[in-house]
């Protein structure tokens, strides 16, 4: 029984937006993926930290939703700046059982148990956002709310939290967010949306008390990163 998590799988069987058109370490993305995922079993659980699909809404995402249904175990997913097809926990899980999809599950406002330790996580928020003009400051308060909410639920339990959007980055920090890593003895926090040369900004390793680490899809190669063995 493994951990594991990976972000940023971009998948694009509903939705024609191949990420081989960035070249690079994305010719043949699909594939490395695939071969990827491989080794994770029935017995594990695998943590995917948005921007899974394309895809515009779940009927288009089908495709897609089918590719993630066939990685062995338990899948925890949680949403992406470029999750459009994200509605509802009510309706995703309504979406899963009329495909037939099974073992998916939405980390929003929620945590999930994994042997000691509790998988805690939400979306986040990242600096572009505030810099493009587009900050919302309501959007990025519920966001700290859903990371708290998911935080208390898991009690006194080690807490191990995902993201989408990194917390900390080269030149800046989301303080809220460390506030409240700090505050929940948060012993790990993955997070993706980093790619290409923005990966070299990534910050890796111990800080406050804290161990941070990017799993962005091509940060990996392509291969899901083992977070408890």
């Amino acid at each position: 029984m493994a951990l594991y998590a990976i972000g940023d799988l971009h998948l694009c069987l509903g939705a024609p937006k191949p990420m081989d058109v960035f070249g690079g370490v994305w010719n043949g993305y699909m594939d490395k993926l695939k071969a990827g995922m491989e080794v994770i079993t029935s017995e594990d659980t695998t943590v995917l930290l948005g921007d899974l699909s394309w895809a515009l809404s779940l009927q288009e995402a089908e495709a897609d939703f089918d590719w993630i249904d066939r990685i062995p175990g338990r899948k925890i997913i949680l949403k992406g700046n470029h999750d459009y097809w994200w509605s509802t926990a009510s309706k995703f899980y309504a979406f899963c059982r009329e495909k037939g999809f099974s073992n998916q599950w939405i980390l929003n406002n929620n945590h999930y148990e994994y042997g000691d330790f509790a998988i805690c996580g939400t979306r986040g928020w990242f600096f572009e956002e505030e810099r493009s003009g587009q900050h919302d400051e309501k959007v990025f308060r519920r966001e700290l709310i859903r990371l708290e909410t998911s935080l208390k639920s898991a009690g006194d339990k080690p807490k191990l939290v995902f993201l989408h959007y990194p917390p900390r980055y080269r030149g800046y920090s989301c303080t809220e967010i460390l506030d409240l890593l700090e505050k929940y003895q948060v012993r790990q926090c993955f997070y993706g949306h980093l790619h290409g040369d923005s990966r070299k900004l990534a910050c890796n390793g111990m800080w406050n008390g804290t161990e941070f680490r990017l799993v962005s899809a091509d940060s990996l190669n392509f291969c899901p990163f083992k977070v408890i063995s």
